[in-house]
C-alpha cells in the first residue's frame, strides 16, 4: 500500500518513496528547553509520533531513524539562567526532563535520537565554514551571516518572493549586514553568556544553523522527511534549506538534496483565539495531564486532520473522553476474551497511508469496537485483537480497560469502592432499597459512577 503525504515544498500530495527503504530518516524540530511545553507544542509531537509508528509498521522498526532535537542554546535560556544565577545546563536539564515526561504521558514514543545543540558545536562550526567557503556566507564584526541573495531559490518553501519576505519579516537592522534579510549563523556572546570557540571568535550559533548542522551530522543528507509546525515554514525551515543546500553544493536548485519531503501541521487555537500569554489562554501540557488522562489529550490532538487548524476547548476534551470510554467499554466487556495474532485492519492502514487521515482512523476504531460488541463468541478474539492493534498504531488503547476506568484511583479508594459495591450488592439481595440507595449516594460523593450490568456492577471515576 502506497503512503501518500502532503509535501509543503511540492504543494501537493505525493507518493512517499524513501531514498533507502532499509534506512528511512525523519527529523522534527523539537523544544527550546527553558519552560514548560504548551498544548500547541504537543501537536507536532503527537502527529509525527503517528507517522513514526506508521513508518515502523511499513518498513520495520529497525529501519526507521527519527530525530527530534533539543535546543539548549537560546536567548531565553540565557536570560532565565542569569536571572536564577545558574549555568544554562541547570535550566535545560530540568525542562528537557519535564518535556520528555510530559510527552511520554501523551503516549509519544521516544525518538531514535535526540541531538542537542551543545553536543553538536563542531558540526555547526564546520557547516558555517563550508558556507563561507562556498560563497554563501560572510564574516562581519565577529558575526557570520548568510547571504540570502546568493541563494536564488530562497523562498521556494514558503512560496513568497524575497521582497515580500523582507516587507513582512522582523529583521535585525545592523550596519555589518550586506542586506537586511541576511540572517545570523554565528554571533559573539554577550558578557556572562555561554560561549564556544570558532574561527570567527568566541560566541554561539544562530537558531537556524543549529538544525541544519544537526541533521547533517546525525542523519546524513538528504533526509527523507522533515516535519514541524506550520509556523516554522518561514523563516526557520526556509533558512534551513538554504544552509543545507549551499553548504553541500554551493549553488541553487538542489532543495531535495537536503530534505526530500516537507510536512507541516496546522495551527492550534484556544476557543477560536490564538494562544497568547497576554490573553492568558496558554495551556501547559504539564497542567493538562493532571486534569485529563494523557490518552484523552493525545486523541483530541488527532481528532482533526494534522494539516487543518484545531480549536482546543473543553468540549473537545469531554467528547474525546466519551469516545475513549466507548472504546474501552467494548474492551472491558471482552476482558476474558483471549487475544490472537492479527494484522492491522486494512481500512486503518488505508486511512493512515492517505496523508495520516486520523479522523478516518477514529471512525474505523468506533466501527471495530461496535463489531467487537456484536461479534459471536467464536469471532470475539479476532475482533478484540483487531481493535487493539489498530489502537496501538495510533498510540491509544494502551492499558487494561479496568485501569482506564479507575485511572486516578489509588489503592485505598479502590478498596473502599469495592467494599461499598459489595455492601450494596448485599443490600439489594436483601431488598433493602434504602440502604442500597444510601450506598450509591456515598459512591457518587466519591466521584464514582456505578454501571449495573448482567455480570454485576462495575465502576469508573467520573471525568
Amino acid at each position: 500500500m502506497k503512503l501518500r503525504l502532503s509535501d509543503t515544498l511540492k504543494r501537493q500530495k505525493v507518493d512517499f518513496v524513501p531514498k533507502n527503504p532499509q534506512r528511512v530518516t525523519m527529523y522534527v524540530c523539537g523544544p527550546t528547553v527553558y519552560n514548560y511545553a504548551h498544548i500547541g507544542n504537543a501537536r507536532p509531537v503527537v502527529v509525527f509520533d503517528v507517522l513514526f509508528r506508521l513508518l515502523r509498521h511499513l518498513y520495520g522498526e529497525e529501519a526507521v531513524i527519527y530525530a527530534r532535537n533539543i535546543t539548549d542554546v537560546d536567548d531565553k535560556i540565557n536570560q532565565k539562567a542569569m536571572a536564577e544565577g545558574v549555568d544554562i545546563d541547570v535550566i535545560t536539564s530540568k525542562f528537557a526532563d519535564i518535556y520528555t515526561a510530559d510527552m511520554r504521558a501523551l503516549n509519544a514514543l521516544e525518538p531514535t535520537i535526540q541531538p542537542r545543540v551543545t553536543q553538536n558545536m563542531n558540526a555547526i562550526v564546520a557547516q558555517i565554514a563550508a558556507l563561507i567557503r562556498n560563497g554563501h556566507a560572510y564574516e562581519a564584526e565577529g558575526h557570520v551571516l548568510f547571504d540570502v541573495e546568493s541563494y536564488k531559490a530562497y523562498g521556494a518553501l514558503s512560496n513568497r518572493s524575497l521582497d515580500d519576505m523582507i516587507a513582512g519579516a522582523r529583521v535585525e537592522v545592523a550596519p555589518y549586514k550586506k542586506s537586511p534579510q541576511d540572517f545570523v549563523l554565528w554571533k559573539p556572546s554577550k558578557p556572562g553568556e555561554p560561549k564556544w570557540p570558532s574561527p570567527w571568535g568566541e560566541g554561539r550559533p544562530g537558531w537556524h544553523i543549529e538544525c541544519s548542522a544537526m541533521i547533517e551530522a546525525n542523519l546524513g543528507l538528504p533526509i527523507d522527511i522533515h516535519g514541524g509546525g506550520h509556523d516554522l515554514i518561514f523563516p526557520h525551515h526556509e533558512n534551513e534549506i538554504a544552509q543545507g543546500v549551499c553548504a553541500q553544493h554551493g549553488h541553487s536548485h538542489q532543495e531535495e538534496s537536503y530534505a526530500r519531503y516537507w510536512m507541516h501541521n496546522g495551527f492550534l487555537t484556544m476557543d477560536a483565539e490564538k494562544m497568547s500569554k497576554s490573553l492568558g489562554n496558554v495551556l501547559l501540557v504539564h497542567d493538562l495531564i493532571k486534569e485529563f488522562p494523557g490518552e484523552v489529550i493525545r486523541l483530541a490532538l488527532l481528532s482533526a486532520h494534522y494539516r487543518a487548524p484545531l480549536d482546543w476547548n473543553n468540549d473537545l476534551l469531554v467528547q474525546t473522553r466519551k469516545r475513549l470510554d466507548g472504546l474501552y467499554e467494548a474492551l472491558r466487556k471482552a476482558a476474558d476474551v483471549p487475544v490472537v495474532e492479527t494484522a492491522v485492519p486494512e481500512a486503518v492502514i488505508e486511512a493512515l497511508c492517505d496523508d495520516l487521515s486520523t479522523p478516518r482512523v477514529l471512525a474505523e476504531l468506533s466501527a471495530l469496537a461496535s463489531a467487537l460488541e456484536k461479534a459471536s463468541e467464536a469471532d470475539k478474539p479476532l475482533a478484540k485483537s483487531q481493535l487493539l492493534v489498530a489502537g496501538a498504531l495510533v498510540g491509544i488503547l494502551q492499558q487494561e480497560a479496568e485501569s482506564w476506568f479507575k485511572g486516578g484511583a489509588d489503592d485505598d479508594l479502590s478498596a473502599k469502592v469495592e467494599a461499598l459495591l459489595e455492601a450494596r450488592k448485599t443490600a439489594r439481595a436483601e431488598k433493602n432499597w434504602a440502604e442500597a440507595d444510601r450506598i450509591r449516594n456515598e459512591l457518587t460523593a466519591l466521584n464514582v459512577e456505578v454501571m449495573d450490568g448482567p455480570a454485576g456492577a462495575t465502576w469508573k471515576l467520573k471525568a
